[in-house]
């Protein structure tokens, strides 16, 4: 950067939560909202995966899923073989931090807690007015209409990753790549 360069910071939620999520290692894609669409991304994402497993949204509209659920490669209910060795998995996130870039996803919903941690490559589809500031935010009653108080959640910042034992390590105890479709 040059030194007469300015560096605004960004305006919005979704541009912070951007920002963050890729500065957090993460890729993010945002797109319009409509099923092809949808299932384009996710699909372009997973690429090459010969299994996809696939945990139907809770708040998002099954709607949005239908393209992507026809892939003879996505499994709704796999077995426990299908589960330890698929290569990407999908979930929805109820919300999103603006200031970590963190994706916030039901880990006690249906199978979207083995979907979001089994597989190397974890795709999560959030929707842009579930971007909150801060993550306190989710723990007031008057945001997202309280979800926040009523999951089992985690956040998720970013590829799995720890340097506990010396190196930075990423996929240690989840996803080696995180890949955000934030819908517009």
């Amino acid at each position: 950067m040059a030194a007469n360069e300015t560096v605004l910071a960004p305006s919005s939620d979704l541009e912070r939560f951007v920002a963050a999520a890729t500065a957090a290692v993460a890729t993010v894609e945002v797109i319009d909202r409509s099923p092809a669409v949808v299932s384009d991304a996710i699909l372009r994402a997973a690429g090459a995966a010969n299994r996809i497993l696939f945990a139907p949204p809770q708040d998002l509209p099954a709607e949005l899923f239908a393209d992507f659920a026809r892939d003879p490669r996505v499994k709704t209910d796999p077995t426990p073989d299908e589960m330890v060795n698929s290569p990407a998995g999908v979930t929805e996130a109820f919300a999103g931090v603006a200031r970590t870039g963190s994706v916030c996803v039901d880990v006690g919903y249906r199978k979207t807690g083995m979907a979001s941690l089994l597989a190397p490559l974890h795709i999560v589809v959030v929707a842009s007015e579930t971007i909150v500031p801060q993550p306190r935010d989710l723990f007031r009653e008057d945001v997202l209409g309280g979800k926040g108080l009523s999951r089992n959640f985690v956040f998720i910042t970013g590829p799995s990753a720890t340097a506990d034992m010396g190196p930075l390590v990423r996929g240690v105890h989840g996803p080696h790549r995180l890949h955000i479709v934030v819908l517009k």
